[in-house]
């Protein structure tokens, strides 16, 4: 008997990005009929006419939209109308092909920054639209808001069948490690790395380390998309997450251990921390699709850093 994925066609918008990879190589073990990672040089997701031509060109039953503009606080506070446009238009022309193509289904991938500035603890699907987000990366989180919402209409209007996943902070080999774009860990572990090698006895961080995070590693967040993939067509978003809050102080403390940098952390509170705490409560994730993270912080950081010691040219290559 066929099984889901052996039907599949699957178009993996962004398959070549830190988080496609992932996605892509746990695909290639379901063996789904075909598997499609379009390039950006060749197909520009922000121009409705490249989104077309890929429809057209690849046919998919399935669609797994990761392609987006992403950064840091420093690439939200530097580029926030870039970020807002970008992903704005690569969503909406994505969930556009895919009903005009009578695509069966597609997930849609959004982002913790999508959350209000300030909400109940655990964060809660309900809640989403509770409050403004946080303001140094609102553009980008409304950005990838309004999809749920176009998402939400075209199901009604269309019967179009789309997901919305919204996975918490990801890392993992790799993320991206160069300082115009990279996020709290690859930030942080490039920082302890450097501050070893150059032998400096103080390291600066940004903010006061009072700030958490809910950290998901990303081979986890793949195998949660895919889940929810198969698993999973209802209209409401899912909270793909580790179910574990970390302080920004006790993540600095711990990639400095396992760096083996001994120095001082010194904090910087003239520099923002961002969001004040962030932490998801994965019920529904658990409940609709039987997704549960089994990769402890530990072993993923050691993954991510020896990942980035061995690779560090093409970690710090890409900037924004």
């Amino acid at each position: 008997m066929p099984t889901f994925w052996s039907e599949q066609r699957v178009l993996v918008t962004g398959g070549s990005g830190f988080v496609g990879r992932s996605v892509v190589r746990q695909l290639d073990a379901k063996a789904p009929a075909a598997v499609f990672t379009p390039s950006s040089r060749d197909y520009d997701l922000t121009q409705p006419e490249a989104a077309r031509q890929l429809f057209d060109d690849t046919d998919p039953t399935l669609v797994i939209h990761l392609a987006a503009r992403v950064g840091g606080i420093g690439a939200n506070m530097a580029h926030p109308a870039e970020l807002y446009l970008a992903n704005l238009l690569m969503g909406t022309y994505v969930i556009e092909e895919a009903r005009r193509k009578g695509t069966d289904k597609s997930v849609l991938v959004g982002t913790i920054c999508s959350y209000p500035k300030i909400v109940p603890m655990p964060f809660k699907e309900e809640t989403l639209w509770d409050g403004y987000p946080e303001e140094t990366n609102a553009p980008y989180g409304i950005a990838k808001k309004a999809l749920l919402v176009h998402a939400q209409a075209n199901r009604d209007q269309y019967g179009q069948n789309s997901v919305f996943l919204l996975p918490t902070n990801l890392f993992g080999p790799g993320d991206k490690f160069h300082p115009s774009v990279s996020h709290v860990i690859p930030a942080l572990i490039k920082k302890c790395v450097d501050a070893k090698e150059q032998g400096s006895h103080t390291l600066d961080v940004w903010g006061t380390g009072a700030a958490t995070r809910e950290f998901l590693y990303v081979d986890d967040a793949a195998e949660g998309m895919l889940l929810a993939a198969e698993h999973y067509d209802g209209a409401d978003p899912v909270n793909l997450g580790s179910g574990e809050e970390l302080a920004i102080r006790d993540l600095a403390e711990l990639i400095a251990r396992h760096v083996g940098f001994d120095g001082e952390l010194k904090w910087d509170p003239s520099k923002p921390d961002g969001q004040p705490r962030r932490k998801v409560d994965t019920t529904r994730a658990e409940k609709t699709f039987g997704f549960v993270a089994h990769t402890t912080m530990e072993d993923g950081l050691r993954r991510t850093i020896e990942w980035y010691l061995a690779n560090r040219d093409e970690a710090e290559s890409a900037a924004f």
